[in-house]
């Protein structure tokens, strides 16, 4: 069973329509015991850092996630479903991330934000679900990971930045493959057939 996490936030219908869509079954929940017994957890993201820490927290869903990633279940963060996986983030400077990975979020420093729109992803050699190919992003901040081996593709926003990361059973995207066409709902496929 896929499982869907359903913090409040996120972008669930999109998601839970491409799921469908692959015919796959999956439950969208906000019960740890429903985290902890899935195969696969996606967790969608929208919106801002703080408030998606808020209503983790307020769920005790930080630690249904750590539990879930030190049961080695794979894990996929999409757009702030990557951002929370860090440790903090220029959004919200006073609010601690779920500190699965070393480094911050930090704002772009030029070009028009929030970036909308398709961009040309570039994998590198840990990548093993991602295509060089065009996605959908809708950001104004990005992931700056401490460890750099972690960054699994980049793109171009007046400078380079990191699209995606993977690390064992972490995988997780800064854009939307749910709204990415063929090129994201391939991407998907792969991840669940891993």
């Amino acid at each position: 069973m896929i499982c869907v996490i359903n913090y409040g936030g996120g972008n669930l219908r999109s998601v839970t329509n491409l799921l469908s869509s692959l015919g796959c079954e999956y439950l969208v929940t906000d019960k740890e015991s429903d985290i902890l017994s899935a195969q696969k957890i996606i967790f969608p993201g929208q919106g801002h850092f703080g408030q998606s820490m808020e209503a983790l927290k307020s769920k005790a869903l930080d630690f249904a996630i750590h539990k879930a990633i030190e049961k080695r279940i794979p894990f996929l963060g999409i757009c702030v479903g990557l951002q929370v996986l860090f440790e903090s983030s220029e959004e919200a400077p006073n609010v601690q991330g779920l500190g699965l990975l070393k480094g911050s979020v930090i704002k772009y420093r030029s070009g028009k934000t929030p970036q909308i729109g398709w961009n040309e992803i570039v994998t590198r050699d840990n990548n093993t679900f991602l295509k060089n190919d065009y996605y959908y992003f809708v950001n104004s901040y990005y992931v700056n990971p401490l460890d750099k081996d972690v960054i699994s593709s980049v793109a171009d926003y007046y400078g380079e930045f990191c699209a995606s990361i993977e690390k064992e059973n972490l995988a997780a995207v800064q854009f939307h493959p749910e709204k990415s066409g063929e090129a994201g709902r391939n991407a998907i496929k792969i991840w669940l057939e891993k």
